[in-house]
């Protein structure tokens, strides 16, 4: 039930659907002090939500900050959650998104001899199918660019953060019933709740943040100040996601 109703109320948090309202509110309310006032709330969503430098400050607060590839130690193995794919049922394969740099830096770090194995785990996040089991259709491809098939573990139940920790749990303790290093690999800000449903879950990791937006040292460009980017209002909705999403976590005691 929390996972349905999670699903269904994501819309409501997005800034575009704050910005229709306030539009259908200034072209057809019948009161002119509240089209007025539903107008000027439709230019201010506009123009703070589709600020850059905003959007950025905003994340720096919230995204747990990387690490150099350099100073990440030995581990035993990377947990690696999905969500960074999409699935392209015309031509049977998985269509990356940005998250996708997730998966690209495990390989990397195991190429680098810094991991010994890799699970991911996850199956899809829809409420109804759409092709896509994003743990087993990752390691179809991973085994096909000649990583060995015994490195790579897969968890396929979970739906979402939450039962990603406690489906990996379980596969943990089979799989290393001994003492064993883990890190743990997802996007920058999606960590902290990730962080957090794992330690819930009773799994000691060490962190490893990627595809991130900001860092501990502010960089920005004259357009991120001044310009307008439309593209931006969507990565609110995936910043407010993960905002509204460890709260509710904390309040269901899932953290």
């Amino acid at each position: 039930m929390f996972f349905i109703l999670s699903k269904i109320l994501l819309f409501t948090i997005s800034p575009f659907t704050w910005l229709l309202v306030a539009l259908y509110f200034a072209f057809f309310s019948r009161k002119s002090i509240r089209a007025k006032r539903a107008k000027y709330l439709a230019i201010f969503i506009a123009l703070f939500f589709s600020n850059t430098f905003i959007f950025k400050e905003v994340c720096r607060q919230w995204e747990v900050f990387g690490t150099p590839p350099s100073a990440v130690k030995h581990y035993d193995v990377a947990v690696v959650l999905t969500g960074m794919a999409e699935y392209n049922n015309d031509l049977k394969v998985l269509s990356a998104r940005r998250g996708i740099d997730r998966i690209w830096q495990t390989i990397s770090l195991y190429k680098s001899g810094k991991i010994d194995r890799i699970l991911i785990t996850g199956d899809h996040g829809y409420l109804i199918d759409k092709g896509l089991h994003e743990a087993s259709q990752l390691k179809e491809i991973l085994v096909h660019w000649g990583i060995p098939e015994h490195v790579i573990m897969t968890e396929t139940k979970s739906k979402n953060t939450y039962e990603n920790a406690v489906e990996s749990k379980k596969i943990l303790d089979r799989m290393f019933p001994n003492s064993h290093s883990i890190l743990l690999v997802t996007s920058g800000k999606h960590m902290r709740r990730a962080r957090a449903c794992f330690e819930k879950a009773g799994v000691v990791c060490d962190t490893y943040s990627t595809d991130l937006y900001t860092g501990p040292k502010r960089s920005y460009t004259f357009d991120e100040f001044l310009i307008p980017d439309v593209s931006t209002m969507t990565e609110w909705h995936g910043l407010l996601k993960e905002m509204l999403g460890y709260i509710a976590y904390d309040v269901t005691g899932k953290i």
